[in-house]
């Protein structure tokens, strides 16, 4: 039968748990389809609890899911509660009391892989967000925290849990966490694992093992992790003072993860694509990417673990403000305004867009019906800007104070919004009522940008809109900082950088004592996530400008200027575009992760999206067409100096993912594809043969692919890589990626006959249908092949693993931007899958929210 229907959760209505959970002891006896979790768990009323005074009979209700009760008792006493689908009731003393319960599960079979299941006869868990009553009955609630001990009995030589090792025999282990927390956070991983071990000395001298586990076959593959986990821990303690708590730092990499990764106290587990890595394997993304979220899951151990959400929907709280810490870290260790630059791409090409369309909702909702569809861009990439722009606001030292206030005022809090915004106005005096806006409404804000040049004073005028939606239907102004500096004629700096503090709808801001008109430059850095609408200078500041961020905005935006007239006008290339673009690429003083920025043009879908912001309706076919023209006229204006740039950012020494390497193949991989366009791919050829590390193999690759010349090379590296699954992940998505426009849909449909296309695995079936709903002129062929094909293996995937499904449901979310007729495709997709009998509750919500009016 169908799912329940989804019921609405609101803000509004929380209220306290009626009890605290002093402790919990959990005994599992593992099996693969009869695994026993025997549960211990001493109550104590909660004093927060206002009990209602018309209950006759004190009853408790317990989260389950999927679980099977052998029994249950009370202070040693049986009790037959009332079972239901999603959980028990019972009545209770009233007073403190112990439950004791048995309960049976079915690991192998979870294939949603949400509670206990197995991968490649591994047990694992992934309990956030409300995984862990498909483990066993409990409040499963962040703001229910306990101390667990836990007891695994099973025939494996590998058996883990959270906290610190108390009994280590064969076949049995037992595990005491001493920190309080939530039933999200819990983890158990039992296999034949294989330890990759280190330590770390914490600042107070404290000695902590490290481990990595992982399947037989892949221990040369833990090395860059683990370092990456070591100076995460370093980088905490030097930047945020926070030393890690535990004896142990456990890391496990799951092939069959819905995630990246899960931040479990003292036991993260990993998606295998998040965390292995070396050179023959792992791209230079790759290795950036595993460096960011081992960061991210560590630094959770206090902003998240230490200190969780109340509830669901404070996320943002661990979430966002674990995102812009893991920012912070990557741009140390790297270059900060590449990471600026990447992040704001990212927001732009995901968040904006759900910001813009029907899913649309602020960074803390008011309600929700599924958490698990609000693991969103707005939630993480979002969240993590409004903690940046507080930080700007109050300035570096005051951040630092109230965050530290934060730690030691909240620590074992489930805490919310108003407890973090709270320690910076009683650090810093503000009131942040104005500010909290930035959680409480959906939608990007369109930031207007008026100058008025009158004696020796230039005037910068705001105006601020943001569109209504059916998540925020009237917003209010924002308090939004804007950071401006002046540039001179000859580009030399004539005002450095000030924060404008914009808190009204429109409001002016003087510049005095000027000797000539200067060239704004406005919203340095990003330094709030709006919509900024300027007739600006580009040419100007894309010569000149001081700050990394807005000089490659400068030359975004000519691109984009100049890909919108050629469309919609026929006209050529800007050769004022092309020419700044020159000088950039010239000037080797710049960074070549910098310079490669500098030479990606706006992606299709940001051009959809500029499009349809102009009132007019985007054709994916040609969009995708004036891309490629543009990209034959660079290799025109550009065909003098693009082999020595390539020649000149051949990396000769031995292989190393550091930012300076990693920015010279970047770099040299981005002319090797523009001169692709007129050799045929014989310096791909080259390239290929020649390759030492996955980087230059695979956009070798990629460019005998669009050169015509994949084949031979696709079966050779097949043949080469058939056993190992990430790198064939990358196989796949790329055919799809690489694909014309006309065929993108049927080489996806053609992939899905592989032997190795193992659908219910989320890595391989997000590198087909991922790598589609990205191929922005493949998915949205006018055919509406892509969006049936898509709509076909949801359908199917649902009743697998609902996550997964849901969460590829947003591919369809831009749907209102495009002509009837594709819209009309679309819907009629979207419905098909919502009539289909038994879809989960996960997929139901999101396609209705995408398909209302």
């Amino acid at each position: 039968m169908r799912d329940a229907a989804p019921q609405t959760v609101y803000l509004s209505d929380y209220t306290p748990f009626p009890w605290t959970v002093e402790s919990v002891e959990l005994h599992f006896t593992l099996d693969p389809h009869a695994t026993r979790v025997r549960s211990t768990i001493r109550f104590v009323p909660n004093p927060a609890y206002v009990k209602d005074p018309d209950e006759p009979v004190l009853t408790m209700f317990l989260h389950g899911e999927n679980v099977k009760l052998i029994w249950a008792q009370i202070d040693e006493m049986p009790v037959d509660p009332e079972v239901t689908a999603t959980g028990l009731r019972t009545a209770v003393p009233d007073g403190p009391f112990t439950w004791e319960a048995e309960v049976e599960i079915d690991p192998a079979n979870n294939t949603a892989l949400e509670g206990l299941y197995m991968s490649n006869g591994m047990y694992c868990t992934q309990c956030e967000a409300e995984g862990f009553r498909k483990i066993t009955f409990y409040p499963d609630r962040p703001d229910v925290m306990s101390v667990f001990t836990v007891t695994i009995e099973g025939p494996h030589p590998v058996l883990l849990s959270n906290g610190n090792p108390v009994v280590t025999q064969k076949h049995l282990a037992k595990w005491h966490d001493p920190w309080p927390k939530p039933a999200y956070l819990f983890a158990l991983v039992a296999g034949d694992l294989v330890a990759h071990s280190d330590s770390f000395t914490t600042m107070s001298g404290r000695d902590v093992a490290l481990n990595l586990y992982v399947r037989p076959g892949d221990e040369g593959k833990c090395a860059f992790g683990m370092q990456a986990l070591k100076d995460s821990m370093k980088w905490d303690e030097d930047v945020y003072g926070r030393e890690y708590d535990l004896d142990l730092f456990n890391i496990v990499a799951v092939d069959d993860f819905n995630m990246g990764a899960m931040e479990n106290k003292g036991l993260n587990i990993f998606n295998s694509s998040a965390v292995l890595a070396s050179q023959a394997t792992s791209t230079d993304t790759n290795f950036e990417r595993i460096e960011a979220i081992i960061a991210h899951e560590y630094f959770h151990n206090w902003t998240g673990n230490r200190i969780t959400c109340r509830d669901w929907f404070q996320l943002c709280l661990k979430e966002g403000l674990t995102v812009f810490r893991d920012s912070q870290f990557t741009s140390d260790m790297r270059s900060a305004p590449v990471k600026r630059i990447g992040d704001v791409i990212d927001l732009r090409g995901r968040q904006f867009a759900e910001d813009q369309g029907p899913l649309a909702h602020p960074v803390r909702p008011e309600s929700f019906q599924e958490i698990n569809n609000f693991y969103t861009a707005t939630i993480y990439e979002k969240g993590a800007e409004v903690i940046r722009m507080l930080k700007t606001l109050v300035g570096d030292d005051a951040y630092a104070q109230a965050v530290t206030l934060y730690f030691d005022r909240h620590d074992g809090d489930a805490a919310t919004i108003e407890d973090w915004l709270k320690v910076f106005e009683d650090t810093t005096g503000r009131d942040l009522t104005q500010f909290k806006r930035w959680y409480s409404q959906a939608g990007t804000p369109r930031l207007k940008a008026e100058e008025t040049w009158a004696g020796d004073t230039l005037t910068l005028t705001f105006t601020q809109h943001t569109p209504p939606s059916a998540a925020t239907p009237a917003p209010q102004p924002y308090v939004i900082p804007i950071a401006v500096g002046l540039l001179g004629k000859d580009g030399s700096e004539v005002a450095p950088t000030t924060i404008l503090e914009m808190t009204q709808a429109t409001q002016s801001f003087t510049f005095t004592g000027l000797s000539a008109r200067p060239t704004a430059s406005i919203l340095r850095g990003f330094s709030a996530p709006v919509v900024l609408d300027h007739a600006a200078d580009h040419a100007h500041l894309l010569a000149y400008d001081t700050d990394p961020f807005n000089r490659w905005e400068a030359g975004r935006t000519l691109a984009r200027n100049t890909l919108i007239d050629m469309m919609l006008n026929g006209t050529r290339p800007d050769p004022a575009y092309l020419r700044g673009l020159q000088s950039v690429l010239d000037d080797t003083r710049l960074d070549p992760a910098y310079r490669r920025l500098m030479m990606a043009l706006p992606t299709q879908s940001e051009l959809a999206t500029a499009l349809h912001d102009a009132g007019h309706v985007p054709e994916p076919d040609i969009i995708y067409a004036t891309l490629e023209a543009l990209r034959d006229a660079m290799v025109q204006q550009f065909q003098d100096v693009l082999p020595q740039l390539y020649e000149d950012n051949l990396v000769t020494e031995a292989y190393a993912p550091n930012a300076e390497q990693s920015g010279m193949r970047a770099l040299g991989n981005a002319a090797l594809s523009l001169l692709t366009r007129v050799d045929g791919g014989k310096l791909a050829a080259e390239q290929y043969d020649h390759a030492d590390n996955m980087t230059q193999q695979l956009a070798a690759l990629a460019n005998l692919i669009r050169a015509g010349r994949g084949e031979a090379a696709l079966k050779a590296f097949e043949a080469q890589w058939k056993d190992d699954r990430l790198v064939m992940d990358k196989w796949f998505g790329l055919q799809v990626n690489e694909a014309d426009p006309e065929d993108a849909h049927e080489v996806a449909a053609t992939l899905t006959k592989h032997p190795d296309f193992n659908w219910k695995n989320p890595n391989r079936f997000r590198a087909v249908f991922g790598s589609l709903a990205m191929h922005h002129a493949g998915f949205h062929h006018a055919s509406g092949a892509g969006y049936e094909l898509l709509a076909d293996w949801l359908i199917r995937l649902d009743p697998v693993n609902p996550q997964t499904t849901a969460r590829m449901c947003s591919a369809f979310q831009t749907w209102k931007r495009y002509d009837p007729a594709r819209r009309d495709m679309i819907l009629t997709q979207v419905q098909r899958i919502l009539s289909t009998p038994d879809l989960s509750r996960d997929t139901t919500e999101m396609l209705t929210r995408i398909a209302a009016p």
